[in-house]
C-alpha cells in the first residue's frame, strides 16, 4: 500500500509522457504449511492517464499470475484387449506449473487473437513450448489435454470480468491458489489495453515457499531422491504387512 502511495505522489508531483500502471499483491509470501488449504490473493492498483483523465473509461486492465514453468508429459490413454494402457505421448518444455488470468472484460472482446497470443492472455494462448515435431493436430489435442487436467485441479484460470475497476481508476482481481499450488516464484503481471493494443505493462512478484514439516520432506526428497523413493517403498510395504496381520486376527 505505501509503494501505491509514493508511486501515486510520484505521477502527481512530475507528470508523465505515457500511462502509468502501479500494480500491488496483497501477499508477496505465501507459505505452504500442513494443513494448507489454499489461499486467495488480491491484485490490485491504480492506472494513471498523463492527460489526468480517468483511466478506467478509457483501458481494459488484464492480469495475469503465473508460476515457475516446467517440463511436462502428457500421456494419451488407450484402450487395448479391455484395459487402458499408455500411448502417444507429447512433452512440453516450458509449461507453466500454474496460470491463472483474469480481465474486465471477455479477452476476444479486448484484443485480436495475435495480440492474445503475444503477450499470452488466455489458457488458448498459452505458449507451451513443444519438445520435438509432431503432427500439428496431435499437438494441439495434446495440449488442449494438458490445459483440462491441469484446469481440472484449479492450477490454471481464466475469470473473464473477474477485474473490477472503481472511480474509473483503481482496480482489482481476486485470485485463488490451490492447496497444490507449486512452490517458487510466480509473477503477477498487469496489462492496460487500450483499443485492442497494449499501452502499458508493470510486474510484481510473489513467493511461494513450504515451510516447517513439509519443506524438510520436498528437501529430502529433492536432494536425496534415491534414499527417499526407497523409504517411501519400504514403508508402504510395510504399513500394507502390518494391516495384513492385524485383518488377519479378525
Amino acid at each position: 500500500m505505501r509503494r501505491l502511495f509514493s508511486l501515486l505522489c510520484l505521477w502527481l508531483l512530475t507528470g508523465a509522457a505515457d500511462p502509468i500502471l502501479v500494480p500491488e499483491v496483497s501477499q508477496h509470501e505465501v507459505e505452504v504449511r500442513q494443513g494448507f488449504t489454499g489461499t486467495e490473493l488480491l491484485l490490485y492498483g491504480a492506472i494513471l492517464d498523463p492527460t489526468g483523465i480517468r483511466a478506467g473509461r478509457d483501458y481494459d486492465i488484464v492480469v495475469i499470475l503465473k508460476g515457475p514453468t516446467r517440463s511436462i508429459i502428457v500421456r494419451e490413454k488407450q484402450r487395448f484387449a479391455g484395459i487402458w494402457i499408455n500411448g502417444a505421448s507429447g512433452e512440453y518444455r516450458s509449461a507453466p506449473g500454474y496460470y491463472a488470468v483474469a480481465s474486465s472484460r471477455p479477452i476476444d472482446k479486448i484484443v485480436d487473437t495475435r495480440t492474445a497470443a503475444i503477450y499470452e492472455m488466455g489458457l488458448s494462448s498459452l505458449q507451451l513450448s513443444p519438445i520435438g515435431t509432431i503432427d500439428p493436430n496431435k499437438q494441439r489435442r495434446f495440449a488442449d489435454g494438458l490445459v483440462g487436467l491441469m484446469a481440472g485441479d484449479g492450477l490454471y484460470q481464466q475469470n473473464d470480468g473477474a477485474v473490477t475497476i472503481s472511480e474509473q481508476v483503481l482496480y482489482q482481481a481476486r485470485i485463488r491458489l490451490p492447496s497444490s499450488v507449486p512452490v517458487g516464484r510466480y509473477t503477477a503481471e498487469t496489462l492496460a489495453i487500450s483499443r485492442g493494443r497494449v499501452v502499458a505493462s508493470a510486474t510484481a512478484h510473489v513467493n511461494v515457499s513450504k515451510r516447517g514439516f513439509e519443506r524438510g520432506i520436498a528437501e529430502f526428497a529433492d536432494q536425496l531422491g534415491l534414499l527417499y523413493g526407497l523409504l517411501a517403498v519400504g514403508i508402504a510395504v510395510g504399513m500394507g504387512l502390518a494391516a495384513g496381520r492385524i485383518f488377519a486376527r479378525f
